[in-house]
């Protein structure tokens, strides 16, 4: 963060008091701007008046869950693209699945450590805001075609909404098209993340990514027991 930037804003929706007076503290101690929620009721109305940077979520919320609040915040025009960070006692792998594929960014276990936290927070904020050096502006594959400067994907013509990371994972695999990526090495330029125990998290967005693709879904291939891989040519 510059010193001439707007302070970036992060919204914390948790219903324990603790939880979201602990991570105010030190989110505004980094310098952002931070809104805290213990209502998970109010998340949407929340999140369009305040525009968050970035949304940390709690999963286990009565009345409304975390994942269905997800699945809200991806289906809002306003707030489709927001980087989702679930925080969560829910620690088996079926638990984080099921966090990918309602649209989260990343999925941290209760107990956590704070530090760790804003660093993955950082992270991602500069994924979204600061795109790729020197690649190009525009790519196109078959019916596919998206533009780094507007953050949009259309397939054949059409507009399809992608989140920032599903949006940073194609755009990785269109510009080394007919290279193989190893989930390791996605892991560590999509994600930042060097833990070969979050590959599940690759296969996750790849399946979401194909589905929001359609019918020019088969340009990517899996390779298997290695990673993926745009092909030069349509897969037959």
């Amino acid at each position: 963060m510059t010193a001439s930037a707007a302070p970036q804003k992060i919204l914390v929706i948790d219903d324990e008091p603790d939880i979201t007076s602990l991570l105010a503290f030190n989110l505004q101690a980094n310098g952002y701007v931070v809104e805290t929620l213990n209502d998970p009721t109010r998340s949407l109305d929340r999140a369009r008046s305040f525009a968050p940077d970035l949304i940390v979520l709690d999963v286990m919320m009565p009345g409304l869950s975390g994942i269905q609040i997800c699945r809200l915040l991806r289906a809002d025009r306003q707030l489709h693209r927001v980087p989702v960070f679930f925080l969560t006692a829910k620690v088996e792998e079926a638990d984080r699945v099921q966090g990918f594929e309602s649209g989260g960014d990343d999925y941290i276990c209760k107990p956590f450590s704070v530090k760790e936290l804003i660093l993955r927070i950082r992270s991602a904020l500069r994924r979204v805001a600061e795109p790729a050096v020197a690649s190009p502006r525009q790519l196109r594959l078959g019916g596919i075609a998206l533009d780094v400067d507007r953050h949009e994907v259309t397939i054949n013509g059409h507009a399809v909404e992608l989140t920032a990371t599903e949006f940073k994972l194609l755009h990785l695999l269109m510009e080394r098209r007919g290279r193989v990526q190893t989930r390791e090495h996605l892991l560590l330029n999509v994600w930042n993340y060097d833990n070969e125990i979050e590959t599940r998290t690759v296969d996750t967005h790849v399946r979401r990514l194909r589905e929001k693709l359609g019918a020019e879904a088969d340009w990517i291939e899996t390779i298997r027991g290695v990673g993926y891989r745009m092909s030069d040519k349509r897969v037959s």
